[in-house]
């Protein structure tokens, strides 16, 4: 491996690592649009696992922007990356897959309260295992973009007994 692929291999983590992160920060922020342009035009996200929905990244941008009105405090904490570029012997592909560890609690709404006055404690908390497939656009989209996300929920704790 020459210093000039070592470096492109280099570059190309901190994009994706970026995009994993701006991931994390549209949903804690609710920034659906922001959501939406990290995907590939034909980019797909599947919430199933985590009993939610899947298809296409802009309808799954609507599903979420009406679900997470339930929990106005969220956040996302995505680690444990671990990065799979595609190898061209020895070169750096357009494809990646990554698989990510996340802690999400996140504070439910309460009827008739005033933002922040309840606390912010969680009252739910999920973890698990994110799979993005992503691919090097060209063109009119440059840069990494997702492909496909899923999630694989381990565990969650919800308000109430146990």
């Amino acid at each position: 491996m020459t210093q000039r692929v070592a470096l492109a291999t280099v570059m190309d983590r901190l994009a994706i690592d970026d995009v994993i992160t701006g991931y994390a920060v549209a949903v804690d922020d609710g920034d659906w649009a922001a959501y939406e342009a990290l995907f590939a035009p034909d980019g797909r996200a599947d919430y199933t696992g985590a009993g939610g929905v899947a298809g296409p990244a802009g309808e799954i941008a609507r599903w979420l922007a009406g679900t997470m009105r339930l929990f106005p405090i969220r956040q996302h904490l995505i680690v444990n990356r671990r990065i799979a570029l595609q190898d061209l012997g020895g070169y750096p592909g357009d494809l990646a897959e990554v698989r990510a560890d996340y802690l999400n609690p996140m504070r439910l709404a309460r009827e008739g309260e005033a933002p922040g006055a309840g606390g912010t404690a969680p009252d739910f908390v999920s973890g698990g295992r994110y799979t993005f497939e992503l691919d090097r656009g060209d063109g009119a989209a440059p840069g990494w973009r997702i492909r496909t996300v899923t999630v694989h929920e381990k565990w969650r704790r919800t308000p109430g007994p146990a």
